[in-house]
């Protein structure tokens, strides 16, 4: 999709993630890596604004940017008026548009280990599950979409389609890749790999949205890697290379 095919008006921003009542507890005691605020609920919330500001200033959503520089703290309470149970666990979907309008969409999530949360190194599941991770057949043109979360979506829910992904529920990813081949990010999670002894993501070079470029011809079948995203923390995958 290319940045021109979508008006400032039919598109609008979003960053999800989760609310965990169990997450400050967790952090505290377990994250010293884990930023700041350690004491909140809302899982990364600084990192979710941060995104969400550098998306609205790339697409120069001036309102949207008004509206986003505002306190953490403030930002948090504008959350807080979703949940409708802080007993329990939330997938929140922050929806920003080009006037400077946000909505929070709020669904249940299911409860998980909380040291899923956190880098790979802290979990306490020997054997976790393991996602089914597919390199799609066709390429994506990067653009200001796939550097950025927003709406419109088409690229990401096709690359789905072509892996035979037909469900959020299953325990499977793509990856999607340029014209050059070169990896830029699975369709709702931050791939990484197993490089040099470090684990690295995909550069924003590749049109992703962040670190090393990772070629889908070095892609083994069967090596593992780790995805990540807002709600459900980091994830075991498996490379499925066709």
């Amino acid at each position: 999709m290319t940045e021109n095919s979508s008006s400032p008006q039919s598109f609008e921003i979003f960053s999800s993630l989760r609310f965990d009542p169990g997450l400050p507890d967790a952090a505290c005691r377990h994250a010293s890596g884990y930023p700041d605020p350690h004491k909140s609920p809302y899982y990364l919330i600084s990192y979710h604004q941060d995104r969400l500001i550098a998306a609205a200033a790339h697409f120069q959503l001036n309102e949207a940017l008004n509206w986003l520089h505002q306190d953490l703290q403030v930002l948090e309470e504008f959350l807080d008026a979703s949940i409708p149970d802080r007993n329990k666990p939330w997938r929140l979907r922050i929806v920003v548009n080009s006037k400077g309008k946000a909505r929070v969409e709020a669904n249940p999530t299911a409860s998980i280990d909380l040291m899923n949360l956190f880098i790979p190194s802290l979990h306490t599941n020997p054997n976790p599950p393991i996602w089914r991770v597919y390199v799609d057949t066709q390429s994506t043109t990067p653009s200001g979409f796939t550097t950025h979360k927003t709406t419109a979506r088409d690229d990401y829910n096709s690359a789905r389609l072509r892996a035979g992904i037909n469900s959020p529920t299953d325990l499977a990813e793509v990856l999607v890749v340029n014209p050059d081949g070169e990896v830029m990010e699975g369709s709702i999670t931050t791939p990484y790999f197993l490089r040099d002894h470090m684990w690295i993501t995909p550069p924003l070079s590749s049109g992703g949205n962040a670190e090393h470029t990772i070629s889908r011809d070095e892609l083994v079948d069967g090596e593992f890697c780790w995805l990540s995203n807002g709600v459900r923390g980091f994830i075991r995958g498996q490379v499925i290379a066709k």
